[in-house]
């Protein structure tokens, strides 16, 4: 892939803010869980985040791997770790941070649901409508023609390292990889985080 995609770069402010309205929800709808399942990595933060709120003790892991690269709308994905702990009739939710694709969340809840839950539900902060599952709880929609790859504070250094060798690639050096970056990611990051990259990415 030879462009960029735009970017939108969430805050922990943001993340607080989801983690709110999807506990709120889930508290609503009275299907607190007895075991929140996250999906490693990027579920991993929102799951710890809704296990607080809705005082769950109970958090293992299960980790799905999408075979697609850094902000690309497409793409497989595998599960490669199973489950690490028993769900056998318990009230599972799976929680992951989008569902883009839905491919992930598609693949670990039917692959939680063959363990013998009680109940098996799921949880996103966010929820893309082009993907071909949603999830029981959201806590942002985001229409299919408005999407965007969202930069969570979790994998920043991650994402911010291969945008920015997308857009040396075009325009060589720090100021022409940020001002590329600005202009067709819509991402505007601080001259420091990309020395930082150059670090070990050559941005030419």
């Amino acid at each position: 892939m030879d462009d960029l995609p735009r970017c939108r770069r969430a805050t922990w402010d943001d993340v607080d803010r989801w983690a709110e309205i999807v506990a709120d929800r889930i508290v609503a709808g009275r299907a607190v869980p007895d075991t929140i399942v996250g999906m490693a990595r990027g579920g991993w933060i929102p799951s710890r985040l809704l296990c607080d709120r809705l005082g769950v003790q109970r958090l293992v892991s299960l980790r799905a791997r999408h075979w697609g690269v850094t902000a690309t709308p497409t793409g497989a994905a595998e599960l490669t770790e199973g489950l690490s702990g028993s769900v056998t009739g318990h009230r599972v939710l799976v929680v992951d941070d989008i569902t883009d694709t839905g491919d992930s969340l598609a693949l670990a809840v039917d692959h939680v649901q063959k363990a013998g839950p009680a109940r098996v539900e799921s949880a996103t902060f966010l929820h893309i409508t082009h993907s071909r599952v949603a999830p029981t709880y959201y806590a942002e929609e985001i229409p299919r023609d408005a999407w965007v790859w969202v930069v969570f504070p979790w994998n920043y250094w991650e994402d911010l390292a291969t945008l920015a060798a997308r857009a040396a690639a075009m325009t060589p050096g720090l100021d022409a990889v940020r001002a590329t970056l600005k202009r067709r990611a819509r991402l505007d990051v601080p001259r420091a985080d990309l020395e930082r990259i150059a670090a070990h990415v050559p941005l030419g």
